[in-house]
């Protein structure tokens, strides 16, 4: 099928068509056809195989369309996604946008229990006494197949606790109120994670349906409760009962049932804190990604201070034992240019007189003239030793100068490097699972709570509980 798709991918815009590709495995996509892509959906990766696919493709895309791309960003995007957070990447747009989902809803019941088989059945054979034509009929039968056996208020042993969940809107007309029953479970958890200071006691409401079988863990997959339900001070007297399961009418089943609550809790209620490792830091329960970066980037700017700080004091005694040492080779090399002056000066006027005298003295080669013209040749000398005693101090300043720039430019890619390493995007995130405590789990009840619902006149049921 690879070729007819990428056939697909490639040509079939050119004849009107579109597609869609909808997967959980970037990975297993040819690059080729993610190149061909122009808007994208993402969700949740959870392996950097898949993420790289999905990047490798997106910088293709942007290749083609001359569009900026900025891999590192759509990186961190895309590994901070929460749960029903998408986003969504347009070759027309400037930029990739973040969106979020409002709500799921699906009609489809599930797996049919064999009562809800005969059900069907007995709803798809009209009685004698009525046609099959016309949807009234169709209506009436759904009706009487709500009506059948197992309305009636079932009668429970004395040791079953029971609790009818209030009815949080009224009964449209023509609809009908049915009690469908269920699980309830209440229990305390206690969290406790010495690294991360934590110690937590939260309670926890779980709801289970129960179907005609009974699953042997019925609290697997059951709907977790923000808060204890509201519960009825009396049943509604118009109410109709679906089936009880024959298993939920004994006492014993109870006992098997707060055994498999706590067993269910330990593994499937963990409290999720996210960790630090970079700063050895945990986020508080329930605070959002967002909070703890915020948190963790206040922390990296104190550290940040602190450890330019100690740069600055270790750096602080060299950078000025090297500009004590410029000064003192800049106060030399004045006074070598200075007594190099200085010299040039004397050894000109030397020079005048030995000159002069010899033009206009009596004799031309006196002992005085040849004395003066010896000095002269001295003080060349000298100005000569004095320019390479400037010449030396010059060198020297020089290379107390270059010392200087190189340690303040290490001092740079020091202080460059330490911002670096504590910038608050670049810091890892790890989700941490902390399990309760297995001793710790109590149990407060586990009831049959009967949960209200609305059946309109075509057969749609709606939950009406608060």
């Amino acid at each position: 099928s690879k070729v007819p798709m990428l056939t697909l991918l490639k040509q079939a815009r050119a004849q009107g068509l579109g597609v869609v590709l909808a997967t959980q495995n970037p990975v297993d996509l040819d690059y080729k056809g993610l190149s061909n892509m122009g808007t994208w959906f993402l969700g949740r990766l959870q392996t950097e195989r898949d993420k790289a696919r999905v990047l490798d493709g997106l910088e293709g895309v942007a290749g083609d369309t001359g569009a900026a791309f900025d891999r590192a960003a759509l990186d961190r995007l895309l590994s901070g996604l929460e749960r029903r957070v998408f986003l969504l990447n347009n070759v027309h747009e400037d930029a990739p946008e973040l969106f979020q989902t409002r709500w799921c809803l699906s009609y489809l019941r599930g797996p049919l229990t064999r009562n809800q088989i005969r059900e069907l059945a007995l709803r798809q054979r009209p009685p004698e006494s009525e046609t099959p034509s016309g949807p009234a009929p169709a209506r009436e039968r759904m009706g009487r197949a709500e009506t059948g056996a197992g309305q009636e208020r079932p009668v429970l042993a004395s040791g079953i606790p029971q609790v009818y969940l209030q009815r949080g809107r009224a009964v449209p007309s023509g609809a009908r109120l049915v009690y469908r029953p269920a699980l309830l479970g209440s229990a305390e958890l206690h969290f406790v994670h010495a690294s991360a200071g934590l110690d937590l006691w939260r309670s926890v409401h779980l709801l289970a349906p129960l179907g005609e079988p009974v699953a042997a863990n019925p609290w697997q997959g059951a709907q977790v409760l923000e808060q204890a339900p509201a519960p009825a001070e009396q049943p509604d007297p118009q109410a109709r009962y679906a089936r009880l399961p024959a298993s939920a009418m004994k006492v014993k089943h109870y006992t098997g049932w707060t055994r498999q609550l706590k067993a269910t809790l330990y593994r499937e209620q963990p409290l999720m804190i996210r960790r630090c490792a970079e700063l050895k830091a945990y986020s508080r329960p329930g605070q959002g990604e967002g909070a703890f970066r915020a948190e963790l980037a206040q922390r990296l700017h104190e550290r940040r201070d602190l450890e330019t700080e100690r740069l600055r004091r270790r750096y602080a005694p060299k950078l000025a034992r090297l500009q004590d040492r410029i000064r003192q080779a800049e106060a030399r090399l004045e006074r070598e240019r200075d007594q190099h002056k200085q010299q040039k000066l004397q050894a000109a006027i030397s020079l005048g007189a030995t000159v002069l005298g010899a033009l206009f003295g009596r004799k031309l080669a006196s002992a005085r003239t040849v004395g003066r013209a010896t000095t002269t040749l001295r003080g060349a000398g000298r100005i000569a030793r004095e320019q390479g005693d400037v010449r030396r101090a010059n060198e020297r300043l020089m290379a107390l100068q270059g010392q200087l720039q190189a340690l303040e430019e290490e001092f740079r890619q020091a202080i460059e490097h330490l911002e670096d390493r504590l910038d608050p995007a670049e810091l890892e995130i790890a989700e941490l699972l902390v399990r309760p405590r297995k001793t710790d789990i109590s149990v407060n009840r586990v009831a049959l709570a009967w949960v209200p619902w609305i059946v309109a006149e075509d057969g749609i049921a709606e939950r009406a509980d608060a």
